[in-house]
């Protein structure tokens, strides 16, 4: 890179911005303008003028634009096979539960949904780094793949081992090869109506989460497990297809040495060690009611039919809850948006689904929690974004992601084995997950002050 730029934007580069406003504040005086080149490089990402500099100038980011919505288009089809797919956690909890694993306890098979998340975010920094280097174009191809095989895999799986190699681990690092991609790319494109773009991303997750575990509640009595599988793995792949045709980055990928540090070095700034932390809290807390809102409701006697619906009322209403906020969050701010809705996810958990026994209030429970949770989902890459450079959003996206992976993988098997413990009881692992999401919005407001202050503002 320093042989690229003029000394004095190799030294803004290498500083770390606090947020999106710093770097619109960084150009005002600089009278440097590049313009951009409009058409694909073989390489299926943009190529810039050499001397361009598309990161530094806000004039850069077209804002639209048929290949900026065709990208957010095909990312909102990656997030509806990747996350949309672990969505169906819940249905599978309950579905293993009483028939392949059924002799095998509920924190045993909650191994499977959590190695799920685990492997799918894990992977950020080594995605976030093939991104910078070589662009999107061979991680979506090997995330086709990888995701489509890991479920036809599954489809012919009976043993548990099984199960754990191909969904749990197969599958699950195909859609993270196509999980990163699909937010970091859409990023380059916008920068006013981000939130707007990747809340419009994070979406497709909630119409997968809807889809999908329909699909497979229906298709398992009429073709059974196996087709039913192999049904969706073939949806799957023709998304993935039309995701590999339109996904495209409009900052051409530059070759860096390998440094380790990279993912660690963003770790010294209190704005990204505190975002970190809350996403890490409150994503362990977050992804339980996923995984076991299904066989909790069961306990209080809802039907089986029923129950396998409140999957699909959750991902439902997160649709709404992964773009209204987001665009809301575009006009008075990502952190002050996220504290809200982060907020109201604790009350659901502690004040709602804590005391709930009866049908209504489970349902109700379901659809306002994929509003809290959905903007959690949805804000994340977005509050990255605003307090990184452009160039080094795949990077640092991956680092927080990675961290947060921990937290997936081993949330719900703790809940998991609070529920042995407690001899069946929800109560114990419903209040864990409560002051989890408690203790990450404490964190949001921590960020959020050291963003931008106590006082009342866009932040």
């Amino acid at each position: 890179m320093a042989d690229s730029y003029p000394p004095s934007i190799v030294e803004f580069n290498s500083q770390p911005l606090s947020s999106c406003s710093d770097l619109e504040k960084s150009e005002q005086g600089s009278t440097m303008r590049h313009p951009l080149q409009d058409s694909p490089s073989s390489s299926g990402d943009l190529i810039e003028k050499p001397g361009a500099n598309p990161w530094m100038d806000p004039k850069a980011f077209p804002e639209g634009g048929a290949a900026a919505w065709l990208t957010v288009a095909g990312s909102s089809a990656c997030l509806f096979v990747s996350f949309g797919w672990i969505n169906c956690v819940g249905v599978f909890q309950e579905y293993y539960q009483t028939h392949q694993l059924a002799q095998y306890s509920p924190s045993d098979i909650a191994w499977i949904p959590a190695l799920q998340l685990f492997f799918m975010l894990f992977g950020g920094p080594f995605v976030g780094k093939i991104f910078d280097d070589y662009g999107p174009r061979y991680l979506l191809a090997c995330g086709t793949v990888l995701h489509v095989l890991g479920l036809m895999m599954a489809s012919i799986s009976t043993k548990y081992y099984q199960f754990l190699l191909s969904q749990a681990i197969c599958s699950a690092i195909g859609a993270s090869l196509v999980f990163y991609p699909a937010f970091t790319c859409v990023s380059t494109w916008f920068l006013a109506k981000r939130g707007a773009a990747l809340g419009l991303v994070a979406a497709g997750s909630s119409l997968g989460g809807v889809i999908l575990p329909i699909m497979v509640v229906h298709l398992i009595p009429e073709v059974g497990f196996g087709w039913a599988m192999r049904i969706c793995a073939f949806l799957i792949l023709a998304l993935l297809i039309f995701a590999n045709l339109t996904v495209r980055s409009r900052i051409a990928p530059t070759k860096r040495p390998f440094d380790p540090m990279a993912f660690v070095r963003p770790l010294s700034e209190p704005t990204f060690l505190l975002l970190t932390g809350a996403i890490f809290f409150f994503y362990w807390g977050m992804f339980i009611p996923f995984t076991f809102i299904v066989e909790e409701a069961r306990s209080h006697g809802m039907s089986e039919q029923l129950a396998n619906y409140l999957v699909p009322i959750l991902n439902g209403a997160s649709i709404f809850g992964r773009t209204v906020p987001n665009a809301i969050a575009d006009k008075v701010g990502r952190f002050n948006v996220m504290i809200v809705m982060s907020t109201f996810t604790t009350v659901l958990l502690l004040g709602l689904w804590l005391p709930a026994t009866g049908n209504a209030p489970l349902i109700v429970f379901a659809a306002l929690f994929g509003i809290g949770s959905g903007a959690g989902i949805g804000l994340t890459p977005a509050l990255c974004a605003g307090i990184s450079p452009i160039k080094d959003i795949g990077v640092r996206t991956g680092t927080i992601f990675a961290i947060s992976s921990i937290a997936a993988l081993t949330g719900s098997p703790l809940g998991g084995r609070i529920i042995t413990d407690s001899k069946g009881d929800f109560k114990n692992t419903t209040i864990f997950a409560g002051i989890s999401c408690a203790v990450g919005s404490v964190l949001f407001i921590a960020a959020r002050i050291v963003v931008g202050g106590v006082k009342m503002g866009k932040v």
